[in-house]
Formats: structure tokens, C-alpha cells, sequence
């Protein structure tokens, strides 16, 4: 009996440890899913609201009335709080992205960063007289779309979609499309061009952004 008794205790701790077992690896599992199951932390209310500030402060700089250099450095501020801007960066530079040293990076990032909002400051010094108005919003795979309508003076309205992210950390966009131009691939053709120019020189390259 003794040694029954003592067979149906075993038994019984058995089952406790393989029910602890079970409930431990069942408790891991959902665990692991949670973290392997993709998760969108970024809403299109969000990116709407995004773009909404971001075109908020477009409208008004080109309503101010400024000098067009006081115009670029508004832009350039703009870009600065509302762009993923090293992501942009390091589109621009493609695959010559890969050889350049931190330090060229960082100093090539700045000069982008100048020269872009110099040449899209440009385009939108167009809109004086004009505004730009956020329409719609919608998910694309991993990132969001938002389409803003741009209304200038003696001309049909055409649109400008603002692609809006979180894989940085922050809520900002990176890409522009206008009348169907990409901002991302234009530009990533641009800078190639203006490296070969410079015979692959990244640091003369980077001397013509910062005059351009």
C-alpha cells in the first residue's frame, strides 16, 4: 500500500510538473507571438495629424511674406522636424552609402538636408498666393499615405502624397510624391549623378550640395 501511495504521489507531482511545463511553455509561446506578430504603433489619425502641422506650417511660411533665403531657412526647419531625414540621406546615397566613413555620413546628411529644403523650398515658394490642403489618408503595407491637394492661383489643383512612418522612432515622413513625382527615387538619381560627375568622390559631391 505504502509503495501505492507512494506511486500515486509520484504521479501526482508528475502531472503538476508537466502541467507546469505545459502552462510555462503555453505562457512562453503567447509571449513569443505577441512579439513575432507584427504591430502598427503609428495610426492614420496619427500620420493625418502629422502632415496636417507639417503642411499647417508650409502654408504659412509661404503666406509670410518673407525673402526667399528666410523662406529656406523655415523650410529647412520644417524638414528638419517633420522628415526622417537620415533615412532620406542615406536613400539619396544608395549603394555609395555603404563605403562612406560616420563622419561623411553625418556631414553628407546636414549638407542633403540644406540642399533639399533649398530645392523643395523652391517649389513651394510656387504655392505663394495659394494652399495646401490634407484630403485623405490611408495604410500602405508598412507605412502610411497621406494626400494633400495643393490650390495655386490660375491653375488646375494637383496633388502632393506625404508618406509617413515610425521605424525611426518618431512619427515623421519620408517621402514626397508630386504630380507623380517621387521624392526618394529623383533624388537618389540626382545625387548618383552629381557623385559621378566628381568621379565617385563623396566629400566633392558633398561640396556641391552645399553650394547648390
Amino acid at each position: 500500500m505504502r509503495n501505492d501511495a507512494k506511486s500515486g504521489e509520484a504521479g501526482t507531482d508528475s502531472l503538476r510538473m508537466t502541467r507546469r511545463a505545459f502552462g510555462a511553455g503555453l505562457a512562453a509561446g503567447s509571449g513569443f507571438m505577441a512579439f513575432a506578430l507584427p504591430v502598427r504603433a503609428l495610426t492614420v489619425d496619427q500620420a493625418r495629424a502629422l502632415i496636417d502641422k507639417a503642411v499647417s506650417q508650409v502654408n504659412a511660411i509661404i503666406s509670410s511674406g518673407k525673402s526667399e533665403t528666410q523662406m529656406f531657412a523655415d523650410f529647412e526647419r520644417l524638414f528638419v522636424n517633420y522628415a526622417d531625414v537620415p533615412t532620406i540621406a542615406r536613400s539619396a546615397l544608395g549603394v555609395a552609402a555603404k563605403s562612406a566613413s560616420p563622419a561623411q555620413m553625418a556631414t553628407f546628411t546636414k549638407a542633403f538636408q540644406g540642399y533639399i529644403s533649398r530645392k523643395y523650398g523652391r517649389r513651394f515658394r510656387e504655392f505663394i498666393g495659394g494652399r495646401i490642403e490634407v484630403v485623405d489618408a490611408k495604410p500602405i503595407k508598412s507605412y502610411f499615405e497621406v494626400i494633400t491637394v495643393a490650390h495655386l492661383q490660375g491653375e488646375a489643383p494637383f496633388d502632393l502624397r506625404w508618406h509617413v512612418s515610425d521605424k525611426s522612432g518618431r512619427q515623421l515622413f519620408f517621402n514626397i510624391i508630386i504630380e507623380g513625382i517621387n521624392m526618394l527615387a529623383s533624388e537618389r538619381t540626382e545625387i548618383g549623378s552629381i557623385l559621378d560627375k566628381n568621379g565617385g568622390d563623396i566629400d566633392k559631391m558633398i561640396a556641391v550640395l552645399q553650394k547648390s
